[in-house]
């Protein structure tokens, strides 16, 4: 493992935004349409169906990890081969005894679901393709240390690929939920094979007592904070599985996946590049600041106007989409899951940077309040609002950025209020004027277009008004550290 100067920190990082952004886009490019053609092909039912039981199986993984990849990207030192044997090692300890639990208890998770045959066997493929991902763990831990993001998009570009094309051609065909169980397969092998040929590593087994104890020490910190996420979100999920009509669930799942879809886009790669950044430039509290700033004015800038011109148009998709009108109950819940990304653009790369700086048990704390808030907020809003307040209960919850952005400040000198001004004014504007534009002039799909390309050309051009020193700044920055 080489060791990475402050400069090559900052290279590879752009790069890595670059590479991964870049990529990643044409990758949420090919989950838009799949997602678009599979809520044709499909019925809410099956959605409910494959939401669910995705979320049951989140559960069981995360018994199979105790924060040792997390603890050797974050780790100052050299990682060493004891490291990355020891890491292996257990985990794949884990990983097979949850595999066979997860394979054991089928029949109980198709009598409390009350899941066929073909549904079952959806459940039984994702445990078997955990196993396959969890063999590609050191191989990204090696390039994610390395800050080498290039790399590590191709195993993820490959899988989406198999996944989607698979996942639309059987449900084209009528397979219903046997499209989802034969792509999650596919997905597990194909990228499984294209991590190995990118970076091979010699699976090699060993435990070391002095190895595991340091790591464990902030593994088991950042592992709990996971496992409190899980119980917050997916272990959630298959509560609603069991609280509400599947149907209803679907329509959760439907404006949730919506809602995240431009989080996802641009928050999957702050959160991959921002742990493993930070982590290299925990001693630099200057530069750390730097690039915390960096990092959330990238996200708010994306973020802000995508996800309001996504609320301001939903209606218009669901009228002008064939055969959509039966997602419409989602749109409201599609507006306040909106809020909640929002606000999680600006809290995910805060938290971690606290972790990055060793700073694990403060965002375990604040993972405690988020968990506990979830689980008693929104049975309350649920028996308010119906399925409607599963996303409402979120957007309020969010709320409490507030906090995070107060708490990191007593260990960070950032800047918030400056870093997110331009995004924000900027949205206001394109948002007023796409929302006039919408009311007076989108009639079909193609005006629909027509206001998407105004709303972008018009926030671009508030922004470089507004800021046009700092844009130009950064765009040089950019080209500069991508030349090689």
């Amino acid at each position: 493992m080489e060791e990475l100067d402050i400069a090559a920190v900052t290279k590879r990082s752009i790069r890595g935004v670059f590479a991964l952004t870049s990529r990643t886009f044409i990758i949420q490019l090919v989950g838009f349409a799949s997602n678009l053609l599979l809520t044709i092909f499909l019925s809410p039912s099956v959605f409910g169906v494959y939401f669910v039981v995705s979320a049951a199986i989140a559960f069981l993984s995360y018994f199979s990890d105790i924060g040792l990849a997390a603890a050797l990207i974050q780790k100052k030192e050299q990682i060493t081969e004891d490291d990355l044997k020891t890491t292996f090692t257990i985990q794949q300890i884990l990983v097979v005894s949850v595999v066979a639990i997860a394979l054991l208890s089928s029949s109980f998770v198709s009598r409390f679901y009350h899941l066929q045959g073909e549904e079952i066997l959806l459940f039984q493929a994702l445990a078997i393709s955990f196993f396959l991902s969890s063999l590609k763990t050191i191989p990204s831990i090696l390039m994610e240390r390395e800050l080498r993001f290039e790399k590590l998009v191709i195993p993820q570009i490959v899988e989406v690929l198999f996944f989607n094309v698979t996942a639309v051609f059987l449900a084209w065909k009528g397979y219903g939920v046997t499209a989802f169980t034969v792509a999650v397969l596919a997905r597990g092998l194909s990228g499984l094979i294209a991590i190995y040929i990118i970076n091979p590593w010699r699976i090699r087994l060993g435990l070391s007592k002095d190895v595991a104890r340091k790591l464990l020490s902030f593994g088991i910190p950042f592992q709990a904070n996971s496992f409190l996420g899980l119980i917050k979100d997916d272990l959630f999920v298959a509560y609603l599985g069991k609280a509400l009509p599947i149907a209803q669930v679907g329509y959760i799942g439907f404006a949730q996946k919506w809602a995240y879809m431009p989080l996802r886009l641009i928050m999957d790669n702050v959160i991959r590049i921002t742990f493993p950044s930070f982590s290299r430039l925990q001693n630099e509290k200057d530069v750390l600041k730097k690039a915390i700033e960096k990092a959330i004015f990238a996200s708010c800038f994306i973020i802000f106007p995508a996800l309001t011109g996504l609320v301001i148009l939903s209606t218009h998709f669901v009228e002008f989409i064939p055969k959509y009108e039966k997602w419409e109950p989602a749109v409201i819940s599609l507006f306040f899951f909106a809020v909640n990304a929002a606000f999680s653009s600006i809290s995910t790369p805060l938290t971690n940077a606290l972790n990055a700086i060793g700073k694990i048990k403060v965002t375990l704390y604040l993972m405690v309040f988020w968990t506990v808030a979830t689980w008693v907020l929104t049975p309350i809003f649920i028996a308010i609002y119906g399925f409607n307040g599963v996303a409402i209960a979120s957007a309020l919850i969010s709320l409490s950025i507030v906090g995070v952005v107060i708490i990191t400040k007593k260990y960070i000198n950032f800047s918030v209020l400056s870093t997110v001004t331009v995004p924000i004014i900027s949205t206001v504007i394109m948002g007023v004027v796409v929302y006039f534009f919408n009311l007076y002039f989108v009639r079909g799909l193609m005006t629909l277009g027509a206001s998407i390309i105004v709303g972008v050309l018009i926030y671009f051009v508030t922004s470089i008004i507004i800021a046009k020193e700092q844009i130009i700044s950064d765009i040089q920055m950019v080209r500069d550290n991508l030349k090689t």
